[in-house]
């Protein structure tokens, strides 16, 4: 596999990744090689940026080829510590650059969509109130110590400081980023957050035109994160906490990713989302509703159904799970509703299929769980994401609970009776329409785009096809298991309906050609025009 980085000097698309592709498989990281292998005619460049270079300790490893049209790819990291060099100076600090921080954090409070004028240019980052500006001089103490004591004087100065610090280092980064990208003609970005801001400053400076997709909302799945974060845990004595408080640190970060999320719906000459909950979400957070787009996911639908043969006529109780073992796919939660089944079924088998290196820690806390619920031995390693165990080796064994690791979803999906998701947030899950596409119904949590996926969600001729499925609430280990067994109960005859629903709904709306379709148009609408048209298309004043 290469590790030679393409490079150029000018793309007709640039793609900004956090913390995807092409390190992370799966998800978002799949979307975009798809994008990019299945539009051959656009020159495509990636700009990776992620937290650090590590996960769990391990350098991060590429996980993809790179197809042709991918010519130029950059990585950045944002908290890499071990970059940052400055030595501690003595300095005043620009007066009209921190007036115009304050301008930012007034925009903050307010419902403003537009980032203020004076932060839309790299200049401001690069020359009027630079990074070793905003760390050590006098003006940047001053704007910090009075925000404190104005905001949260009851919270530790230290948590305020370094909290204060990090949300900002990124945005010096970004700004130098954009100031050495190649020459591009369209900038397209899969998320808000850091990704998008690249984007939005990146389409002020250069005045092209800049493309958001969003797959899960962004700011929601942030609240998720650090709502449930451990990394600060100020917090006042019990008696002293009204019911309704929670940490003003976590706070600080939300605000920020809503605001960054409003800016890039502002700057965005299309918003897009991928199912019709998207983007009434989108709206209802800022985006201004003539922007937005719906342009569903795709799947390779013929090569998937050359699967079909493969499968028995009478499958093994198989419930398959695909995705990366991580705490927002809820894999507990699969594992207790396989427990429960086998009480009924005791041959049932649950496989867990996909990446492992994001999170090890909750990798080794869902092999606890099936080893303590007698549902796996303890034996089972892993090495660069595969299992020590061959394919055919984890398929004979007496365990109940499989995880696999990452493997060719075209060798487990014809083995899989059911696929299951147990997510408490999600987009627009490919794997479900693989799996349709290869026969295999789903029962999944009523998160993103499931319940539109299993029962149709289009429109009246897309619900009349019948449900593929099932959707229960999230963290039900006993609606799931029901759901299980019901669909495993062959001579009702629900799992043979379940699968020509999902077969029908793939083939007639889900086709790979028809999204590749929808962003080529997109694509070739942007060249043609020229800025002052597209300025058009954004926030009318």
């Amino acid at each position: 596999m290469s590790t030679k980085f393409p490079k150029s000097e000018s793309v007709d698309i640039m793609l900004f990744s956090e913390g995807t592709y092409p390190y992370i498989k799966g998800g978002v990281s799949s979307w975009l090689l798809q994008l990019m292998k299945g539009l051959p005619q656009f020159s495509f460049g990636v700009c990776f940026i992620g937290a650090t270079p590590y996960i769990d300790g391990k350098l991060m490893q590429i996980s993809y080829e790179f197809p042709l049209n991918l010519k130029h790819l950059e990585v950045h990291y944002l908290f890499d510590d071990e970059e940052d060099n400055r030595s501690p100076k003595k300095l005043k600090g620009n007066k009209e650059g921190f007036e115009a921080i304050k301008e930012l954090y007034k925009s903050f409070q307010t419902n403003s969509a537009e980032m203020p004028q004076m932060l839309q240019d790299i200049d401001f980052y690069l020359k009027d109130v630079t990074f070793e500006d905003f760390l050590y001089s006098q003006r940047a103490w001053d704007f910090l110590t009075q925000t404190y004591e104005k905001n949260c004087p009851d919270i530790p100065f230290i948590d305020y400081f370094w909290t204060l610090r990090n949300i900002h280092k990124p945005i010096w980064i970004l700004a130098q980023i954009v100031k050495d990208l190649p020459k591009t003609k369209i900038y397209h970005s899969p998320s808000t957050g850091y990704a998008g801001y690249l984007g939005m400053l990146a389409s002020y400076t250069n005045k092209r035109p800049f493309l958001l997709t969003e797959h899960g909302i962004y700011t929601r799945e942030r609240k998720i994160d650090m709502l449930s974060a451990d990394w600060i845990e100020y917090k006042k004595p019990n008696l002293l906490q009204s019911p309704e408080e929670f940490n003003y640190i976590k706070r600080m970060w939300i605000n920020f990713f809503d605001k960054i999320g409003l800016f890039c719906y502002y700057r965005a000459n299309h918003i897009i989302s991928l199912f019709n909950g998207a983007k009434n979400i989108q709206i209802s957070l800022g985006a201004p509703e003539q922007k937005t787009k719906v342009i569903p996911n795709g799947v390779d639908v013929d090569a998937l159904m050359q699967t079909l043969p493969l499968r028995e006529s009478i499958p093994k109780p198989v419930i398959t799970l695909i995705g990366r073992v991580v705490p927002i796919k809820d894999i507990m939660t699969f594992i207790r509703a396989i427990k429960i089944v086998s009480l009924t079924i005791p041959d049932i088998e649950g496989w867990i299929v996909g990446p492992v290196d994001e999170d090890q820690e909750y990798v080794a806390e869902c092999q606890k769980m099936a080893v303590s619920l007698g549902l796996k031995s303890d034996t089972q390693t892993f090495h660069d994401n595969k299992s020590d165990m061959s394919f055919e080796e984890l398929e004979q064994s007496s365990d109940i609970i499989k995880l696999f690791g990452h493997s060719d979803i075209k060798k487990i999906l014809p083995k899989s009776t059911l696929q299951t998701l147990t997510s408490i947030s999600e987009g627009m899950p490919l794997v479900i329409l693989e799996g349709f596409a290869a026969g295999v119904p789903c029962v999944a949590t009523d998160v993103g785009s499931c319940r539109d996926l299993i029962e149709g969600g289009l429109n009246d001729e897309d619900k009349s096809i019948g449900k593929a499925g099932a959707v229960t609430g999230i963290a039900n280990p006993d609606a799931l298991a029901k759901e299980y067994i019901r669909f495993l109960n062959f001579q009702s005859g629900e799992w043979k309906k379940a699968q020509e629903a999902g077969l029908t709904r793939v083939q007639k709306y889900y086709r790979q050609e028809m999204f590749l379709k929808e962003y080529a148009d997109l694509y070739n609408q942007a060249l043609e025009l020229n800025w002052d048209e597209l300025e058009e298309t954004l926030w009318p004043e």
